[in-house]
This record gives C-alpha cells, structure tokens and sequence, in this order.
C-alpha cells in the first residue's frame, strides 16, 4: 500500500492496479452467479458511510462504466440525529457520488425513536435501517437494495446464529421479502473485509462512519479476533463456512441476466 493515499479518481479514470481490478471481478463474481443485477435495472445503496458502503459504490459505479449493460444507481446515506456526521464529511460525501455518477441523498433520522420504547440493541437499530431503506426503495419502485456486507460478515453472522441461537444460518446473497417485491443484495459477499479496508486506505475514500455505540462491546467485535484466530489454523476458513450454506434462495433464474464477465476488453489496463 502507498504511504501517500492516492484519489480515488485514479480508479474512475481506469488506472486500475491488478489488486482492485481482483476486487472488482470477484464482486462481479457473485453478482452473476446469484444473478443480482439485470439490465436496466434500479438499484438503491444504502449508504452508512463507513469503508464497506462506499467500496461497493465504486465497484457497482465502475462495473456500470465498463460493462455492456446498464443499471441505474442511486444511494442513500442515513444519517442518525443522535450522532450526525459533520456536515463537511456530507460534502465529501456529496462529491464521492458525484464523481461516480450516483445520485446521492442524506436523511438525518432518529437511531432510537419512541417506539422502541426506551429499549435499544444492535438488532433494533439495524431494524429501524432497514425500515428506512424499505420506504426509500418504495417511494422511488425500486425492487433492489445494495448493502456492502462482505465474506467477514457472513461468517460472524453464521457463527452468532449457530453458538448463541442454536440454527447454522446467515445473511443471504439475495434476500426476498414481501412476496418478491423487494430483494435486498449483497454484491460482495465474496470479498474479505480486508480489501475494502486496504481500498479504502490506497484510495482515500470519504469514510464518514457513524457513531455506533456498541462498536466495542458487541458480539461481532468479539467474534473478530476468533476468526483471525482459525484462519491460522486453516486460511480458507471463511470460504469453509460460505461454502457450507446453501444459497438456493435467490432470484428465480427464469428472470436472471445473462452472464457478463469482467474481461480485459470490458475494463481498462491495469498499471
């Protein structure tokens, strides 16, 4: 990695190292194999600001520029009113998307609101998120929801469910709710948190992240130095517990977009 952080409009203008062009395949990746995103399709990001978010929204903007199919983008960055981001870190915020030709908006809502009635825990609030993206995709009859949950997630999720709920399940590729009329997807649930850490660095990406106030203390930070932990015991650890899940629900492949591999007439050389 360069000690001086570079501008993340290197990469938008196609001078891609070997590294992010890697990123940037195996996020394509998963998008084909779980058929995520289809020609002319709308897609709304959520956008919490930290380094996951905006690395998928350079990898869905950069895909976009180079492949021969065309998506539309839209990201919304939800800003809590208890613990708001500067409004100097919304500008940069601001100039991030419009770089990446992404219509980009900030709501500032409520993390804690009255009804959860004074009780407040990692569940509510990735609830009350949720419940905010829902009416924004339904405001704009967007089907389509981009989170940036990565390979790291997937497995704290999977170990969570199986050591402290008792069922060995995880956050899906695809996830359908409401009969289908809304699918939340996860573009890189290949990639290991690592290499949007490193991206984010190299590039000086806009990282704004909120205030969470269990960061420290809650189950995943906990999780975290176990996983490193089995991963020197066996380095593919994570793509073992992947693997091991049965990702048969997704997008009925009767309606999937044709493949559309990241090949080097597609993409720009790499330096």
């Amino acid at each position: 990695m360069n000690k001086d952080p570079l501008s993340y409009k290197n990469l938008i203008k196609g001078e891609i190292p070997p590294w992010v062009y890697r990123f940037l395949k195996h996020t394509g990746k998963a998008i084909n194999k779980y058929s995520m995103i289809r020609e002319g399709d709308n897609v709304l990001l959520g956008i919490s600001g930290g380094k996951d978010s905006l690395a998928l929204a350079l990898a869905l903007s950069l895909r976009r520029k180079w492949l021969p199919i065309t998506y539309n983008l839209d990201a919304l960055h939800i800003n809590w009113k208890e613990h708001p981001v500067p409004q100097e870190k919304i500008d940069q915020l601001t100039e991030f998307f419009a770089n990446l030709s992404i219509s980009f908006s900030s709501v500032t809502v409520e993390m804690r609101p009255e009804s959860f009635n004074g009780e407040f825990n990692c569940y509510l609030c990735s609830r009350n998120r949720r419940r905010i993206l829902f009416q924004a995709a339904a405001d704009k009859e967007y089907k389509l929801i981009a989170l940036g949950h990565h390979l790291d997630d997937l497995v704290e999720t999977s170990l969570i469910n199986l050591c402290f709920r008792g069922n060995f399940s995880t956050m899906l590729p695809v996830q359908e709710f409401f009969n289908g009329k809304l699918y939340i997807i996860r573009p890189m649930i290949e990639i290991k948190e690592h290499v949007t850490e490193r991206l984010a660095g190299a590039y000086n990406l806009p990282v704004a992240k909120p205030v969470c106030p269990f960061d420290k203390t809650n189950i995943r930070s906990k999780l975290k130095p176990i996983i490193r932990e089995l991963c020197k015991v066996d380095k593919l650890t994570r793509e073992h517990v992947y693997n091991s899940h049965d990702f048969s629900c997704r997008i009925p492949q009767s309606e999937s977009l044709p493949h559309t591999t990241l090949q080097n007439s597609h993409f720009p050389k790499t330096k």
